[in-house]
Parts: C-alpha cells; sequence; structure tokens
C-alpha cells in the first residue's frame, strides 16, 4: 500500500512538472505572437504618422483648403473606430486594461477571436487620428488575448487561464515600449489582486516579455523609446524638491482620474450619434494642431520637443492644460487607446515646468530641468495608476536614465502615498467597477 501511495505521489509530481513546463512553453509562443502583433501595429501607426504630416497643417490664416484634408483624415480614423467597437466589439473601447483584470477574476469573458482583429485595426485608427492615445492599452489587451487563444487552441485547461493571459499583458506593455521589466513589474503591481503568483507563472511573465521585447527589437528597432539626455544625480541636498513634485502630482492624479470618468459619464449622457462625436473630435484636434501639433497625438514627439527645445514656462503651462484636457476627451470619446502615453507627456511637461520654476529659485540645487521632466513621468503615472514600482520601471527604460532611481523613488512614492492618502483610487479599479455596474444595470 505504502509503496502504491509512493508511485501515485510520483505520477501526480511527473504530470505537475509536465504541465510547467508546457506553460512556459506556452508563454514563450505567447510572447513571440504578440511580439510579431505589436511590431507590425507600430509600423502601421509609423506609416500612418508619416502619411499625417503629408496632411500636416500650415499656418492660421490659410485658405479652407489646405486644412480641410487633415480634418477629414483625423475624422475618418474617429469615426471609423467607433463605429468598429461599437458594432461588433464594445470591450475594446479605452485601454482595455480593466477589461483584462476582469478576466483574470472570472468576471469578463475574453472574447479574443473578435477583439483581435477589432482592437488592432481600431485602435489603427484611432491612434492615427491625433488623439490623443496611446498604442500601450491596446497592445496589453492584445497580448492578453493571445494568451486567451492560445489556452483555447492548445486546449488547455481553465486554470492556465491566468498565467498565460497575464503572460500576454506583461508581452504587451513591454512591446510597446521596449520596456520589459516594466511589463512584467505592471502584471505584479497592478494586476496583485488578479495575478495568481506562483514561480512557474512568474516566470512565465519573464518569458513573454523577454520574448515579445526580443521580437520589437529585431523588427522594430532596439534602445530606450525616448531619445533623452543621460544624466547623473550626485546633489542630495535637492532631493526635497521631487519630494515636492511628488506633492504636486498627487493632486494632479486625482484631478485626472476624476476628469476622466467625468468625461465618460459627459459622452455617456449625451447619447449622440458617433458621427457627430467624431465629427466634433475632428474639429478640435484640427484646429489645436493647427496652433500646435506639440498639443495633439500621442506625445512622443512633444517630449523630445520639451526635452530639446528652449519652450518658455509660459508656453509650458498652456502645453500642460491643452493635453491634460484633450487627453479626457479623447479617453472618453469612446475608441481604444490608452492613456499611459499621455500621462507619461504631462508628467514630462509638468516635471520640465516645475524644474524650470525651482532652477530659477535654487539654480545650485538644478543644474538642469530635464531632470525632474523624467522624475514627472514616475509620479504622475504613480498618482494615477497607483502604480509607484510600474512607474519607476517604465521612466528608467524608456529614458536609460538608470542613475535616476533615487530621486524618481522618492517622487513616486510620494505620489502615490498623497494621492492614496487624499482618497484617490487607482484608475483602472474605478473603469473596471464601471463595467461590471453596467453588466449588472443590464441583466
Amino acid at each position: 500500500m505504502n509503496n502504491r501511495k509512493i508511485t501515485r505521489s510520483r505520477y501526480r509530481l511527473v504530470d505537475l512538472d509536465v504541465s510547467n513546463y508546457r506553460l512556459l512553453f506556452y508563454a514563450l509562443l505567447v510572447g513571440l505572437v504578440t511580439g510579431l502583433l505589436s511590431s507590425a501595429f507600430r509600423l502601421v501607426l509609423a506609416r500612418l504618422a508619416a502619411l499625417r504630416t503629408t496632411f500636416q497643417i500650415g499656418e492660421i490664416g490659410q485658405a479652407w483648403q489646405d486644412w480641410l484634408w487633415p480634418m477629414l483624415f483625423t475624422f475618418f480614423g474617429i469615426w471609423f473606430s467607433i463605429f468598429l467597437v461599437k458594432k461588433y466589439a464594445p470591450e475594446t473601447a479605452g485601454s482595455g486594461i480593466q477589461e483584462i483584470e476582469g478576466a483574470l477574476d472570472g468576471l469578463r469573458p475574453v472574447r479574443w477571436r473578435r477583439v483581435l482583429p477589432i482592437k488592432f485595426i481600431a485602435s489603427i485608427f484611432s491612434l492615427s487620428s491625433g488623439l490623443l492615445l496611446g498604442r500601450e492599452g491596446p497592445t496589453v489587451q492584445i497580448g492578453a488575448n493571445v494568451g486567451k487563444m492560445a489556452e483555447d487552441v492548445f486546449k488547455q485547461s481553465s486554470e492556465e487561464d491566468n498565467p498565460l493571459i497575464s503572460a500576454g499583458a506583461a508581452s504587451g506593455l513591454a512591446s510597446a515600449f521596449n520596456a520589459p521589466f516594466a511589463g512584467i513589474i505592471f502584471v505584479i503591481e497592478e494586476m496583485n489582486g488578479h495575478f495568481k503568483f506562483n514561480f512557474y507563472s512568474l516566470a512565465a511573465l519573464m518569458i513573454g516579455a523577454g520574448s515579445a521585447d526580443m521580437v520589437v527589437r529585431l523588427l522594430v528597432g532596439s534602445g530606450p523609446v525616448l531619445k533623452t539626455t543621460i544624466f547623473t544625480f550626485e546633489e542630495l541636498s535637492g532631493i526635497w524638491l521631487f519630494v515636492l513634485l511628488g506633492l504636486v502630482l498627487s493632486v494632479i492624479g486625482i484631478m485626472f482620474n476624476k476628469l476622466l470618468i467625468g468625461a465618460l459619464d459627459l459622452f455617456k449622457k449625451l447619447k449622440v450619434s458617433y458621427v457627430i462625436i467624431a465629427l466634433c473630435m475632428a474639429f478640435i484636434i484640427t484646429a489645436v494642431g493647427l496652433y500646435s501639433e506639440d498639443m495633439i497625438g500621442a506625445g512622443y514627439s512633444t517630449i523630445s520637443h520639451v526635452y530639446n527645445s528652449s519652450f518658455t514656462l509660459k508656453f509650458l503651462l498652456a502645453l500642460f492644460i491643452v493635453r491634460f484636457v484633450l487627453s479626457v476627451l479623447s479617453y472618453g470619446s469612446g475608441v481604444p487607446g490608452g492613456i499611459f502615453t499621455p500621462l507619461i507627456t504631462l508628467g514630462v511637461i509638468l516635471g520640465m515646468l516645475f524644474g524650470g520654476v525651482a532652477q530659477h529659485f535654487f539654480p545650485d540645487l538644478v543644474p538642469d530641468p530635464a531632470i525632474f521632466g523624467v522624475a514627472g513621468m514616475a509620479g504622475i503615472f504613480a498618482s494615477t495608476i497607483r502604480a509607484p514600482l510600474t512607474g519607476l520601471a517604465l521612466s528608467v527604460e524608456m529614458t536609460a536614465n538608470y542613475e535616476l532611481i533615487l530621486p524618481l523613488i522618492f517622487t513616486a512614492v510620494t505620489a502615490s502615498v498623497c494621492t492614496t492618502m487624499l482618497g484617490n483610487a487607482p484608475i483602472y479599479s474605478i473603469l473596471l467597477k464601471r463595467v461590471l455596474n453596467k453588466d449588472e444595470s443590464s441583466l
């Protein structure tokens, strides 16, 4: 009898090992497929961005024909994106990260056959239209759905849902920003209440994120996404300035989250056709772009210009206000797109604005205001998403400023702790509750 029990235990251990090794292999496949899809996504967006520059608006006062084409380009992108989402896959609206968190809890379905094509195509149109949205939301949802697809195709048990979907989400974020460590940390930190943590599920995250990033670097390019100066930080007497910046960003995080939800409620109450929404948003984006291209779009070129151009503090303030409002409206319109990149752009602008003021009053403590621009990226992410480690990892990986980890820690921790004490909930938790409440009301 004892020998039989030992034999059975050994068989169970062998089966468990085989299952775990199979999970790691599937995580590799998920990462590779997500990397391929994300690479195609980024390359198409780059081509469309180049096409949009051919419709580049000139100066105010030009003939209406000179800016009619950009408005039509923007209108069609927004209209077609909303059309696809509303008709075929409503869960693809917005970033989709809240949908993934709900799926990991078994509260939301993962309809990958619908989501994968609709999220990919609709996001291409929405992001190329000039709206202030990022590519990371779509790639995270696409990656997570690839994880669910792997589970269905290879007929795995429902227990494999969680690690494969999580590995796909990590792969999606890693491939959006060339930031594999941030992708891993994001799932562990932001999805900690949804992610089933064990050694093999963590290994699956690492394999998925690493393989996806490898594919993107081979097909799209390697190196940090944002080309900035590599800074050093040696003046410890100025560390309190980063704490102060964190306090400012904690308030900004509360404002952003409340206004984002308010924008979603506003567009829901309007009850107008998506043609009207697309037309209004196209007019706003075109009119603002006529004044300054830095005020529209995801923000990559804006960040570069903020770091490398000598913008006045007055213009930085105007840039921050306009992009803040347009980021909220862009997400509220219901098109697919992430909020990471618009948030990071706002953090850079506010950080540069803060650094410029600080340099005026404390020139000995602030050798370059751009240091606060990098810190602003981590701080605003921590105050809105309530994920300080992810914000820290993203800021460092996207700019290669590894020597700024200490001041970034002070900024991110201060922003996340203070915004929590002020009652600000993580934005994706709020968005998930909205989705679940909508499901209940429709029953």
